[in-house]
């Protein structure tokens, strides 16, 4: 890490002695290795400071340390300086909690849009409200998974893991976007299915069976091939690369097989009729999309056209005499 302090706004004449109360401070600190000399420019306007943690760059001491060497700005902005916290190891502390902070608002944006499209398009509030839990179950359970074995160390040596070390700030942002559009593709291709059937007969048994058995094949297909796709990058020597493709695979796989194609049947054949219920006051406002086409009026068959070969032969022949 680097201390980097701007002194041009302090006297010229104070400049050094600013920079140098702030070494002794940084040589003191709990948790600090080592600290190189500080490097001035000529007018002493900028100076370096090089820290070396006693910890490693990925563990919480390290962490902990930026926020406290950040803590001695105070005591420089008194004589008019300002510090900064700059490095490699400064820089992705603050990526991750700036992605840990923005990470629980992108998630309630998803889910609510998800609820609101998929009441609108199955007219239901059961129905949205298990797709949603299913999505964050899938999250919960891959990111599970992945700290498991990328951060703990299990099953390290059959995946080529060389060291555990914490996942990447990002992944959780990259399962997230990626498995809730996967997910709510699986989602849509069942429930569909099921509510045209329910749509047609308002059998809510045979509807759960009419959807899996139109639309299963499609789900265990596609999640086949999104979680080779995704199997095949786990190999990969990078590390990042291997910790995404292992959390996406896995997550794909548990939503599609657990969710999807278990969960989802079983929680729809608990519910039965309530399944499809819409509250009066949320069916008055909820706009009628009619995805499935029910209320399209039957097609209907044209009278057959009247064979024209025997009524035209007598006058045929007729014009044949004359």
């Amino acid at each position: 890490m680097a201390a980097v302090v701007d002194t041009s706004a302090v006297p010229a004449a104070d400049r050094k002695t600013a920079v140098n109360d702030l070494y002794s401070q940084l040589t003191e600190e709990p948790g600090v290795a080592h600290v190189e000399a500080p490097v001035m420019n000529e007018d002493a306007t900028l100076a370096v400071v090089s820290v070396i943690p006693a910890t490693g760059p990925d563990d919480q001491a390290t962490t902990d340390l930026v926020h406290k060497l950040r803590g001695h700005e105070p005591a420089l902005a008194q004589h008019g300086g300002t510090l900064y916290i700059a490095g490699a190891t400064a820089a992705a502390i603050d990526v991750s909690d700036k992605l840990s902070d923005a990470l629980p608002l992108f998630v309630a944006i998803i889910v609510l849009l998800a609820l609101v499209l998929l009441t609108i398009a199955f007219r239901s509030l059961l129905v949205p409200l298990k797709a949603v839990l299913g999505f964050l179950l899938s999250v919960a359970a891959s990111l599970g998974i992945t700290v498991w074995v990328f951060q703990e160390g299990h099953l390290a040596g059959l995946l080529g893991i060389a060291t555990p070390a914490p996942v990447i700030s990002f992944l959780p942002v990259v399962l997230v976007g990626v498995l809730f559009g996967l997910a709510m593709d699986y989602e849509v291709f069942l429930v569909s299915r099921m509510r045209e059937h329910h749509e047609q007969t308002h059998d809510a048994a045979g509807a759960i069976t009419h959807g899996v058995a139109g639309s299963g094949r499609v789900v265990t297909a596609a999640a086949l091939i999104m979680s080779a796709v995704f199997g095949g990058f786990v190999f990969n020597d990078d590390p990042i690369t291997k910790s995404i493709a292992f959390a996406l695979t896995i997550g794909v796989a548990i939503d599609a097989f657990v969710v999807r194609m278990t969960l989802v049947p079983a929680t729809m054949a608990l519910l039965g009729r309530r399944a499809w219920h819409l509250p009066a006051w949320l069916n008055r406002i909820t706009p009628n999309v009619d995805i499935e086409g029910a209320r399209l009026p039957a097609p209907t068959t044209a009278p057959p056209q009247p064979d024209e070969g025997p009524a035209d032969a007598p006058a045929a022949a007729g014009a044949n005499r004359r």
